[in-house]
């Protein structure tokens, strides 16, 4: 028994353990959060059915969402870093960029979260979920008194959690983390960070049950005579996941023209969303629920085409409002539109079978997601755990490279980067200086690979401390040639964590 306690790795059962921890937490969290929203969304059809019988009622409703708004408003001006999605803000922590109080962020993200996506407006719980699941890991790490570097890990456990506990997706929760916001295979934090998704996906699956979330029954697999329409729908998904990226990066300049401060811009959607819930009641909030109808039945091209203008337009207005509230859900809700109608155009002029309708919304979820966020694994796995089907891996992949590499010959940065330059742009941050470290992986391809440590231009204000080769941990000197698939240990202090990762990045 000595041998084989001494042949563990105490650091790693240690982020374990830690990695349960927060990972429990953010699932209490998160699930009671989504819980909220979900019992608010089941009231808005009734609430909207009876306001069309009954039109009296329509300005005591009316009074009632000025007063959300101006109560969310409220909040967003005592914080700040509680608008929008929320993932910028977790990026920007990891990078050094953004500082947060966890606890304000916390209570403030939960109520705006639930009266923002709970009464209707076309936002997702997906990003204040990873906003919370860091929150919760702030927590932890603030408790527990842990150093710069190991706070790092749990708040990207806390994330991966929240997103594992939103959506029952703990893999897609991991990969994020890994894919979205460290570019790199860091052992600690994605060993961190699967524990806390796994325990944060037990506790969601205990309260909601095992069915996935967007369930959409027994899915033909596609035949491979059909692939070379996944090839033109991957073309369509770049070029309109490019458009998405241009509109939603203009609307702070667009909303700035109106007569109204920053934090109340939330009062144009919440009073927009009463007219679209008398009308179609069923057509609010994030859009799982029109997933699952498109699932069951094929509306008309002019019926699909007028539902992708109302949820395009109205989810740009409720999101550029900075209202606390995701563009996961909505991503994903047009997506499975211009799936449809792809498929459905596809049936009339290219002889596709109505039985593979079906597929395309499935393979178009994934392919919008990796134009916009430009994460392709996030999105195939995200996409495969949310339906519950593993038979589209391929046509999965093969779109979403193909409008990948579309809105990246369009230009196009992934989306929660762009918003994190837009929100630390012209900012300073108001951190501590305490002493971080920061890791640079050595990627193919990249200029350090086979490169003498003297031999690169490095930054000031640093030390290249260790060079990690597997699980080998080498001091690095002079002549230390460095390699591909190593990962570079940097000490710095916060002050210039996030400057010094960018000239790196700009060099390699």
């Amino acid at each position: 028994m000595k041998n084989f306690f001494d042949t563990l790795d105490k650091t790693k059962i240690k982020y374990i353990g830690k990695g349960i921890l927060v990972g429990s937490l953010a699932g209490i969290v998160v699930s009671l959060f989504r819980l909220c929203i979900e019992k608010i969304g089941e009231l808005l059809p009734i609430i909207y059915q009876q306001l069309k019988l009954q039109p009296i009622f329509l300005l005591p409703w009316g009074l009632f969402m000025l007063l959300c708004a101006w109560f969310v408003g409220r909040l967003i001006k005592s914080e700040p870093n509680i608008k929008g999605s929320g993932i910028p803000q977790v990026e920007g922590q990891l990078k050094d960029e953004v500082s947060i109080s966890w606890w304000s962020v916390l209570w403030k993200k939960f109520i705006g979260g639930i009266l923002s996506v709970g009464t209707g407006l076309f936002l997702g719980r997906e990003g204040p979920s990873i906003q919370l699941g860091a929150s919760c890991a702030q927590g932890v790490a603030t408790k527990m008194k842990v150093g710069k570097s190991e706070e790092k890990i749990l708040l990207s456990s806390g994330a991966a959690a929240g997103l594992a506990a939103a959506f029952n997706a703990p893999v897609a929760g991991l990969l994020f983390v890994v894919e979205e916001v460290h570019h790199n295979f860091s052992p600690l934090v994605w060993l961190t960070s699967f524990a806390a998704a796994l325990m944060s996906n037990f506790v969601s699956l205990t309260i909601f049950g095992l069915q996935p979330v967007l369930h959409l029954g027994d899915i033909p697999s596609l035949p491979l005579r059909h692939y070379w329409l996944l090839i033109l729908l991957g073309i369509v998904l770049g070029i309109l996941g490019r458009f998405y990226q241009i509109i939603l990066l203009a609307l702070e300049k667009w909303y700035s023209f109106l007569p109204l401060p920053s934090y109340l811009r939330g009062i144009v959607p919440f009073l927009l969303i009463i007219p679209i819930g008398l009308y179609f009641p069923y057509y609010l909030g994030g859009g799982n629920q029109i997933i699952l109808a498109l699932g069951q039945h094929s509306p008309t091209l002019i019926a699909l085409f007028c539902l992708l203008s109302l949820r395009f337009i109205f989810s740009m207005i409720s999101y550029g409002s900075g209202l606390p509230g995701g563009i996961f859900l909505p991503i994903l809700t047009l997506g499975a539109v211009i799936g449809s109608l792809f498929a459905n155009f596809s049936v009339i002029f290219f002889n596709l079978e109505p039985t593979f309708i079906k597929d395309f919304i499935v393979i178009a979820m994934a392919g919008y997601f990796a134009a916009i966020g430009k994460a392709p694994l996030t999105a195939i796995i995200l996409v495969t755990e949310m339906v519950g089907s593993l038979v589209h891996l391929m046509p999965l992949g093969l779109t979403a490279l193909v409008a990948y590499v579309v809105v990246d010959i369009l230009g196009g940065d992934p989306i929660y980067e762009a918003l994190l330059e837009r929100l630390v742009k012209g900012k300073k941050t108001h951190l501590s200086g305490q002493r971080t470290t920061v890791e640079i992986p050595v990627l193919a391809g990249s200029k350090l690979d086979g490169t003498l440590v003297r031999d690169f231009d490095w930054p000031d204000h640093m030390l290249l401390a260790l060079l990690h080769r597997g699980d080998r941990e080498i001091l690095p000197h002079g002549d230390t040639v460095m390699k591909m698939g190593d990962t570079l240990e940097i000490l710095t202090d916060t002050t210039h964590a996030g400057e010094i990762i960018r000239k790196i990045n700009e060099q390699i």
